[in-house]
């Protein structure tokens, strides 16, 4: 399995009263060059399957989306801004509309129909199962 879109972009501060905001903006996510924003991923491979961990605390999981569409597996996220309350004035707001979108290649052993999704204490994982004919068999290899 091979991640399609990685990037990094570190920005130093600005001036000394803006370093520990603009440190704190660029997590528990990665900074894209274009400002977009993605959490990080833990994939772990074992002898049946890969297995997907995207990290994405505070989130719920009807507002998730996981495609896997030929040799691409999609994870996006979107939740807009809920409604307004009359009478209430907003002085700030920054956390009114949440998206991202992370694309895989999938390799040819993953049997994409049995890919399965679970969110659980900030925690998206996927079990992305290999095909029976491509696990790897245990030989023992005869000394001579």
């Amino acid at each position: 399995m091979t991640m399609t879109f990685v990037t990094s972009n570190y920005k130093p501060a600005r001036n000394f009263n803006n370093f520990f905001g603009e440190l704190l903006n660029d997590l528990p996510g990665f900074t894209t060059s274009n400002g977009n924003s993605f959490p990080p991923v833990n994939i772990i491979e074992t002898a049946d399957a890969y297995h997907l961990e995207l990290n994405a605390p505070g989130r719920s999981k009807e507002d998730f989306k996981v495609v896997a569409d030929n040799d691409l597996l999609t994870i996006s996220y979107e939740k807009k801004e809920e409604a307004k309350a009359e009478g209430v004035k907003a002085v700030r707001r920054e956390f009114s509309f949440q998206s991202f979108k992370r694309s895989f290649s999938l390799d040819s052993k993953i049997d994409a129909a049995g890919v399965q999704a679970k969110y659980e204490n900030g925690l998206l994982k996927l079990l992305l199962p290999k095909k029976a004919d491509t696990k790897e068999a245990v030989k023992e290899i005869t000394i001579q």
